[in-house]
C-alpha cells in the first residue's frame, strides 16, 4: 500500500508539472515586433494597468504591442485560431474580460486564441496614430500565419474577434487587408479568414459612429478622407471575410446601426454572415445577455462554417 501511495504521488506530481508546463506555454507572452516597432517615436513607456470593478482590469497608454498566446496542444487542436482585439474606445484595453477570459473559453473548444495588446493612438508615441492599431493587428495576423505549423494552426483558419473599438479594428483589417502598413517581405496573406464582431464600432460617420473612438483614433478634427476610410461599412465587398455580428438594440454607447449597416453590406455582396440583435442589454453585455448566451451563438456559427 505504501509503495502504491508513493507511485500515485509521483504520478500526480508529474502530471501536475505537465499541466503547469502546458499552461505556461499556452500563455506565452511575445513582443509583436522583435526587430523594432514601426511608426514609433522614441518615448518613455508609461503603460499602466488599473483595477476596475466592472471589467476587472484596464490597460492604459499601451506603447509596446505584444501578443499573449493561448495555444491548444496538437492532440486537441482543431486548427482554428482567433486573434482577439479587446475594446476600450481606442483609449484603454479590457485585457481580461475581452481578452484572456474569452481566450480560455476558446481553448476548451480546441480553438487557439491570441490576445492582441495593441498600441493605443497617441501623438507622443506614434508618427501616425491612425494606423498604429491596424499595423499591430496586421503584424499579429502575419505572425500567426508564419508560425502556424509550430503552433498547430491551419493558416487558412485564422480569424479576428473584436469588441467595441476592437470590433472597429477587426472590421478595418477585414475591409482594408489589401493596404499593407507593415513590412511583409514574404507577402503573407493579411486578410482574416473570418470576423467575430461583438457590439462593434463600425462607422465614423456623424449619424451613427462612436465619436469617442473616432476622436481617439483620428484626432479632434479628422479629414473627410479619414472619415470615409475608417467607416468600414462603406468598404464591404465580395472579398470581405465571413462575419458574425452580435449587438444589443438597447446599446446607448455604440448604436446598433453600426452592426446593421455592416450586415447590410455583407448581404449586398453575398458574403456569408450571421447577426443576432438582443432587445435588452447594455454596451459590453455587462449584465445581459449572459456570456454563455451570446458566445454560444457565436461558436454555433463557427461550427456551421466548419471552424470548430
Amino acid at each position: 500500500m505504501k509503495t502504491a501511495n508513493l507511485i500515485y504521488k509521483a504520478l500526480t506530481t508529474v502530471l501536475g508539472l505537465l499541466a503547469v508546463s502546458n499552461l505556461v506555454y499556452a500563455q506565452q507572452h511575445l513582443p509583436l515586433y522583435p526587430q523594432g516597432i514601426p511608426n514609433a517615436k522614441e518615448a518613455e513607456n508609461i503603460e499602466r494597468n488599473e483595477p476596475n470593478a466592472m471589467v476587472d482590469s484596464l490597460a492604459f497608454d499601451v506603447s509596446e504591442p505584444s501578443i499573449r498566446l493561448f495555444l491548444v496542444p496538437e492532440d486537441r487542436a482543431t486548427g482554428t485560431a482567433v486573434i482577439i482585439c479587446p475594446g476600450g474606445g481606442y483609449h484603454t484595453l479590457l485585457t481580461k474580460r475581452e481578452g484572456s477570459d474569452v481566450a480560455r473559453v476558446f481553448n476548451k473548444l480546441g480553438i487557439s486564441a491570441i490576445v492582441l495588446h495593441y498600441r493605443l493612438p497617441n501623438d507622443r508615441i506614434m508618427v501616425d496614430p491612425s494606423i498604429g492599431p491596424l499595423q499591430d493587428l496586421q503584424q499579429a495576423i502575419k505572425t500567426v500565419r508564419e508560425r502556424a505549423t509550430e503552433w498547430h494552426i491551419d493558416p487558412q483558419r485564422v480569424g479576428v474577434m473584436g469588441f467595441s473599438a476592437g470590433g472597429h479594428l477587426a472590421a478595418t483589417a477585414g475591409t482594408h487587408y489589401a493596404d499593407t502598413y507593415i513590412e511583409n517581405p514574404e507577402n503573407t496573406n493579411l486578410r482574416p479568414d473570418f470576423l467575430l464582431l461583438i457590439n462593434p464600432v463600425i462607422s465614423f460617420m456623424d449619424s451613427v459612429g462612436h465619436t469617442g473612438s473616432r476622436a481617439n483614433l483620428l484626432g479632434a478634427q479628422p479629414s473627410d478622407k479619414q472619415l470615409f476610410y475608417f467607416s468600414n461599412e462603406l468598404h464591404v465587398d465580395s472579398l470581405t471575410p465571413p462575419t458574425f455580428l452580435v449587438h444589443s438594440g438597447a446599446d446607448e454607447v455604440v448604436s446598433v446601426e453600426n452592426s446593421l449597416y455592416f450586415y447590410r453590406g455583407l448581404r449586398q455582396h453575398h458574403v456569408e454572415a450571421a447577426m443576432h440583435i438582443y432587445a435588452k442589454g447594455e454596451h459590453g453585455f455587462l449584465t445581459a445577455p449572459s456570456f454563455d448566451e451570446w458566445f454560444g451563438r457565436c461558436t454555433y456559427w463557427m461550427g456551421q462554417l466548419g471552424l470548430k
